[in-house]
């Protein structure tokens, strides 16, 4: 049975309002568990936590955030007990059940069963617009250039493995519409960048300057579509891809 290695890191000091990170811990969790615990999370929780484990003010189950710092035991006591002031009732699980529900909370909501190392967003977002070398290419809330795909709400797109995927091998991470894009006009203009949108008859692009293209297809030459990302791997150690990681995850478009 395969089985997933994750330390949780904890976040810098937080206010109050944000809530707190779960505490240090090592944890080993089966595939299998995940997906069961992904199952029982949408039957029973995901009413008042949402699918995105946000719903309840100061709490991110996805992000592993609470009102306090919560070891795995005394998560499962909460979740058992239940909180009768905040509206949550308490759950007669069975150990089991308890187990599953618990791993699929620390995998960050990847029913996949990856698990992902999470660190510091404060860090990762100052990674994002330095050494990392994101911002030079992403928008984030209206800041930034168009090169590359706006990541305002990736935090709720994407899970963290997903963000971590992307991080370590942009090309297998790629989704169609972000390959880049190369037409050859009947004029002789060659024109790069990435596709926004395409139907049968004509396609706009984003070219490397920033500026809106709609080109018909029947006055194209050649329109190729790459197969390699244009995004580098960017040059962080892992404890830094952590930091960034968590950092996208809070991008959640604005509120």
């Amino acid at each position: 049975m395969a089985l997933f290695f994750c330390s949780l890191l904890p976040l810098e000091s937080r206010s109050a309002g944000s809530g707190a990170q779960a505490r240090v811990e090592d944890h080993q969790y089966a595939a299998a568990d995940i997906r069961a615990g992904s199952r029982i999370y949408t039957a029973e929780c995901a009413l008042c936590h949402l699918q995105n484990g946000d719903g309840v003010d100061g709490i991110d189950l996805r992000l592993g955030q609470f009102r306090r710092a919560m070891s795995d035991d005394e998560l499962r006591l909460s979740i058992q007990a239940g909180n009768p002031d905040a509206g949550m009732p308490a759950f007669s699980f069975e150990d089991v059940e308890l187990d599953r529900l618990l791993a699929f909370i620390r995998a960050g909501f990847d029913p996949s069963g990856v698990v992902v190392k999470l660190g510091d967003a404060a860090r990762g977002r100052a990674l994002f617009e330095g050494k990392g070398g994101c911002a030079g290419c992403h928008r984030v809330n209206g800041q930034g250039p168009r090169a590359a795909p706006e990541l305002s709400d990736i935090g709720a797109l994407r899970t963290p493995a997903a963000l971590q995927r992307k991080l370590l091998d942009p090309t297998s991470a790629m989704m169609p519409i972000n390959r880049p894009v190369t037409a050859l006009t009947r004029d002789g203009r060659t024109i790069r960048g990435r596709r926004l949108n395409e139907d049968t008859y004509t396609v706009q692009m984003i070219d490397s300057q920033e500026r809106l293209i709609s080109l018909v297809k029947q006055e194209l030459i050649r329109f190729e579509i790459g197969r390699t990302s244009m995004m580098p791997e960017p040059p962080l150690t892992q404890d830094e891809l952590a930091d960034v990681v968590a950092y996208l995850l809070t991008l959640k478009g604005l509120q």
